[in-house]
């Protein structure tokens, strides 16, 4: 992929893929959007104090990282698993601005990308990170536990629409625990139609900034509304 650092709106920086003409994070803001979508609509609305956590689309590693801190925050004990096909080189990742941007040491970033793939290594007393070379589309879900908490970071329908195939979520929702939550930044109709038909109940909540809504699915107890 030919990739372009880019300042966002909030300072953080982001990729653009000049092949496919889509960018990693929002323009509006990198850090501001994975901390509205994954950290505050998801991982601090469940209810566990140990998680699953699984993420299409391990990209920059901000979302696991911003994961990684909040841990440390809130002493959530979170197994970390992410499926990425095309990781980033080392010279691009070492050029994110992200552990300046938070006023974090760069270690614990960096750490999360030199971790060997395909084994799950403890960064924390409770925080292991499993980081998964493959493509989601023939990912066997079967070898990780159940998933208390999806983040669904996919290029966008348009770019990549194999990756929101009806046949992704009816996977995902089958290794979903019970109350188990999915966010997504996609607030497409054709994507929470898709949500229904695996079986989550969803909502259409606030998005971040430069976006209205973003979508959040939860599988209940027998079909029932959450």
């Amino acid at each position: 992929m030919k990739l372009e650092i880019i300042k966002t709106a909030d300072g953080s920086d982001t990729l653009y893929v000049q092949n496919i003409d889509e960018h990693y994070h929002s323009t509006f803001g990198a850090v501001q959007e994975s901390m509205h979508i994954f950290i505050k609509a998801g991982l601090l609305a469940c209810k566990k104090a140990s998680l699953t956590v699984f993420e299409a689309g391990f990209g920059t590693g901000l979302n696991a990282w911003l994961t990684f801190l909040q841990s440390r925050k809130i002493g959530f004990n979170i197994r970390y698993f992410s499926i990425e096909k095309f990781p980033l080189p080392d010279e691009i990742v070492e050029s994110l601005n992200y552990s300046e941007y938070l006023d974090e040491k760069a270690d614990s970033f960096l750490q999360i990308h030199q971790t060997p793939w395909n084994e799950e290594i403890k960064l924390s007393d409770n925080f292991s990170l499993h980081k998964i070379s493959g493509d989601l589309t023939t990912f066997d879900f079967r070898p990780i536990p159940d998933i208390d908490l999806i983040y669904f970071d996919a290029f966008s329908p348009e770019k990549q629409p194999e990756l929101w195939d009806l046949s992704i979520f009816n996977s995902l929702y089958t290794h979903t625990s019970r109350g188990g939550k999915l966010v997504t930044y996609c607030a497409k109709g054709s994507v929470r139609r898709s949500l229904i038909k695996a079986g989550y109940s969803t909502e259409r909540i606030p998005g971040p900034p430069g976006k209205r809504e973003m979508l959040r699915g939860t599988k209940c107890d027998d079909g029932l509304m959450c």
